[in-house]
């Protein structure tokens, strides 16, 4: 395919969104980068949004897209769902306040519902969002182990801070070999103590991974892994079950990240997919409805490590304090449990629990379709994931099951079909996964392939 065609999505992308690219330049001198967030920066500009409602974005030219990002996943009931609002006015209104700064009623009865729906989280903790609830887990780890390294798997994202920003998309100039991944840290800042700190598995390869973790049992605190590595590359039933024993005889605790995953495999994650309780689970993202929260929840006995001891607080600088607060396991959060997003996590269960059947339905019938439109053009891809959300991964390969499998793919290809699609009204950022919401339905599929019809006639 000539460089020529190749860029002719892009073209059309820069054609309809001229106010987000002067919007852009605006961005440059205020933010670094004219971004708040490097997720939410594409080349050669992201769009800038104006409003959402139910499935659809709109952004500051006037563009109509069918939302297909979904806010990373986090919107699974669409843009503005009536319910969430109004449990957030009412939340609002009843209480008289945006904060209490204390315990309130929605605290537990939100901690009732998600043990109810993850029952291996006896105890939990809100957060701020999934990174803070990854951070959490993995201190309590360390705490309840008195190891000091961590396992995680290449390839698999958890959050934005040291420990685990290694080896989420290296170089494989880089990165070792495929059955002892070398770790490779994908930031400038990180303290080189985490490359040795962080030791690095492979995905989906359960004697490799048994050998790294026996040889280094006596240091490893716990193993943390995205059951569906990106939200879209899950992990076999085999390996699943087989890490959950291995962790077990070794003496180490395993923590199953499911920000991308909760709600998104059916409401009970990935763990009731697999059938496997973790030690610690982390949730995000869909859990609030739109609105930034994390939760950690576990074991009993590991998550008591932080409950508070009027002799060990951090913040107490009375005379009389003599223990120290090193006898608690320390966390905090102003916002954490904030009411109005409680309510909104409250409300979006119960919408889901009506609606997921259908959710899964429409995911299903649009991954058909896609992929039915790419094999009439003899074009070998495949649309991986489980439940609502899935990826578009153009590859003649067999299997994909792991980051070394996925890196065999034409994304050079995915991209000039992103930025056609982009220009036809259907929205994900390019190369990312697609999520469905309550929201979407025959409308939006029908329109949705239509725009993939003529997206691949261009290129093909």
């Amino acid at each position: 395919m000539a460089i020529s065609e190749r860029s002719a999505g892009l073209r059309r992308f820069m054609e309809k969104t001229p106010r987000s690219l002067e919007l852009y330049k605006k961005a440059l001198d205020v933010m670094p980068g004219g971004a708040t967030a490097n997720i939410k920066f594409f080349s050669p500009y992201p769009i800038a949004m104006e409003k959402g409602q139910d499935s659809y974005l709109y952004d500051i030219d006037g563009n109509e897209y069918i939302d297909y990002l979904l806010s990373y996943g986090a919107l699974i009931l669409g843009h503005g769902h009536p319910e969430v609002v109004e449990a957030v006015r009412l939340q609002l209104e009843e209480s008289g306040t945006y904060l209490f700064g204390a315990p309130h009623k929605l605290e537990i009865k939100m901690g009732e519902k998600i043990k109810q729906l993850y029952p291996s989280m006896e105890r939990l903790r809100y957060t701020n969002s999934g990174t803070e609830a990854t951070l959490l887990a993995i201190r309590l780890a360390y705490a309840y182990t008195g190891k000091n390294k961590i396992a995680k798997f290449e390839g698999h994202y958890h959050g934005g801070y040291d420990q685990v920003l290694v080896s989420v998309n290296p170089s494989l100039n880089e990165a070792g070999p495929a059955d002892s991944p070398s770790p490779v840290t994908e930031s400038m800042g990180v303290d080189p103590y985490h490359e040795e700190h962080t030791i690095i598995l492979p995905f989906n390869d359960l004697d490799a991974t048994y050998d790294i973790l026996q040889k280094n049992k006596d240091e490893l605190a716990a193993v943390i892994i995205e059951p569906v590595q990106g939200g879209f590359i899950p992990a076999t039933q085999s390996f699943m079950g087989g890490l959950r024993k291995m962790t077990e005889e070794m003496g180490m605790l395993l923590i199953f990240d499911e920000v991308k995953t909760c709600f998104r495999l059916g409401l009970g994650g990935a763990q009731a997919h697999y059938q496997i309780a973790p030690d610690l689970t982390t949730l995000g993202k869909a859990v609030g409805g739109g609105y930034p929260i994390g939760i950690t929840g576990g074991r009993k006995d590991i998550m008591d490590l932080s409950a508070p001891k009027a002799s060990a607080d951090v913040f107490d600088a009375s005379k009389n304090r003599y223990s120290g607060s090193r006898d608690v396991l320390f966390h905090s959060g102003t916002y954490n449990g904030h009411p109005a997003i409680l309510a909104a996590g409250l409300a979006t269960i119960n919408v889901l629990e009506r609606e997921m059947q259908h959710i899964h339905d429409v995911a299903a019938k649009l991954k058909a379709g896609i992929t039915k439109l790419f094999s009439e053009r003899g074009i070998a891809m495949q649309t991986l994931g489980l439940g609502s959300i899935f990826n578009i991964v153009i590859t003649d390969q067999s299997e994909i099951s792991n980051y070394r499998d996925l890196q065999k793919a034409d994304f050079a290809f995915r991209r000039e079909l992103d930025f056609l699609l982009l220009a036809e009204g259907i929205y994900t950022k390019p190369l990312n996964r697609y999520s469905i919401s309550a929201a979407h339905g025959e409308k939006e599929i029908s329109r949705t392939l239509e725009a993939f019809e003529g997206a691949l006639r261009k290129l093909c």
